[in-house]
């Protein structure tokens, strides 16, 4: 598992610099793998195991996490919640504990509007009035529908059923207490959880907005699958995007994978064995704000410039999507255009002995995948907040003044011209490795 992650493109610039062989050695010398899980107390990992842990670690950077919007409910709660509360727990027994960071995502306001101030979230503070979120209460009831499940099925659990069950379950839980996805949701479980276990444990939360690809370190334009924004990207690429639903006048707050990598350790030097707990927005919009118009505009000039070949070897054509500013236009212009004459195509195709299936089955297909990007997708277009990014800012400011190390860790997003940055490096860098997600 650990040379899954080393072998990735990630590191190709390590390994120019060492060779193979001094690669290897150096991985040797600085990492120690474990096999563990996050989502139970000390990981799963044996006592004596847990003991020369917390005599050895003094800093925990808690990265992991499910990002799904559409995960499974049992599985987000058991990583980014559950994970959070167990990595508290666990730093609160190292004798030498210096700092606790953890990567949460300033989503977790879900889609509030406004100025979002870099503050905790209260136990059991919901984004709806008048609800109160108790966590416990949402583990039983995953295990009450679990079980339920697996009764109605004669004690064998149907794990397609529990799945979609599972996911559907994390959806409706989140839009019930206010949350558009799962993920956000839990990550804001998670934070909560951290508040109430941490004591004076010296803690740093980083929230990031939305990641895109890294702008300059190790190298331009790597990125770990499709995110947000990118869905958005490879749906253009497919030409399954004829239209979306948002304002294109809308800011996205987007920044670059390299520069939460730097904040993150900037972080981590600055308030070293402090007793204290610090929130950061990772964020750009104040500062540098992304619009929809530029994002749009990036994607039209590169595929302008390296057209998309279709199946027969012919280019296909370059087509800006249709942006509905109301999402009632939206759903009834998806309907006459493109699903009932789908259903009539597949009406014609039964008659005919399943003569027009192969293409009925594409475009439903292509109708199926932009219906999951609106409902996943869909709050962020019309999203009204804006992440207060005074803490962060503050921390630019401390580290311009080092004169010896400011330039290298780079997380000012004024640096950066997002048209340029769009066009030459995120979406070839989504191209190659988001579309494999």
């Amino acid at each position: 598992m650990c040379w899954q992650v080393l072998g990735k493109d990630l590191f190709n610039t390590m390994r120019e610099k060492h060779g193979l062989a001094g690669f290897e050695e150096l991985i040797q010398e600085k990492i120690v793998p474990l096999a563990g899980d996050i989502g139970i107390q000390n990981f799963g990992l044996d006592r004596s195991t847990v003991d020369d842990l917390c005599e050895e670690i003094d800093v925990i950077i808690h990265g992991a996490a499910t990002t799904s919007f559409y995960e499974r409910y049992d599985v987000a709660l058991a990583s980014n919640a559950l994970g959070a509360k167990y990595i508290c727990e666990f730093a609160k027994k190292c004798s030498n504990m210096k700092l606790l960071l953890h990567l949460s995502t300033a989503f977790v306001a879900g889609t509030r509007k406004g100025l979002l101030l870099e503050e905790a979230l209260q136990m059991g503070e919901t984004l709806r009035p008048g609800y109160c979120l108790d966590i416990k209460a949402e583990l039983r009831l995953v295990e009450k529908i679990k079980t339920e499940l697996r009764v109605a099925n004669s004690g064998g659990p149907d794990q397609s059923l529990e799945k979609t069950a599972m996911k559907e379950l994390g959806l409706k839980r989140a839009c019930h207490f206010g949350w558009p996805n799962v993920y956000t949701f839990t990550k804001a479980m998670g934070e909560m959880l951290l508040a109430q276990e941490r004591g004076d444990l010296p803690l740093i939360i980083m929230r990031p907005a939305m990641v895109t690809s890294t702008f300059q370190d190790p190298f331009p334009g790597w990125i770990e699958g499709a995110r947000t924004i990118d869905a958005l990207i490879v749906a253009y690429t497919e030409q399954a995007f004829p239209c979306f639903v948002g304002d294109r006048k809308n800011i996205m707050d987007a920044v670059p994978a390299d520069m939460v990598v730097n904040a993150t350790l900037v972080a981590m030097a600055v308030h070293w064995n402090e007793k204290g707990y610090v929130i950061y927005h990772v964020c750009s919009a104040l500062q540098n704000p992304l619009s929809g118009y530029v994002l749009e505009d990036a994607c039209w000039d590169y595929f302008s410039k390296h057209p998309r070949i279709r199946e027969d070897g012919k280019p296909l054509k370059n087509k800006r999507p249709y942006v509905f500013k109301r999402f009632t236009l939206f759903r009834a212009y998806l309907i006459m255009v493109y699903k009932l004459p789908l259903e009539i195509l597949h009406a014609v195709s039964l008659l005919f002995c399943g003569l027009f299936s192969q293409s009925y089955n594409k475009y439903n297909r292509r109708y199926n995948f932009l219906i999951l990007l609106v409902k996943l997708y869909a709050p962020y277009a019309f999203f009204k907040g804006c992440f207060d990014d005074t803490n962060i800012t503050r921390l630019l400011t401390e580290v311009k003044m080092d004169c010896n190390g400011g330039s290298i860790f780079n997380f000012d997003p004024r640096s950066m011209d997002w048209h340029s940055y769009l066009l030459n490096v995120h979406v070839p860098a989504v191209i190659k490795y988001g579309r494999k997600n």
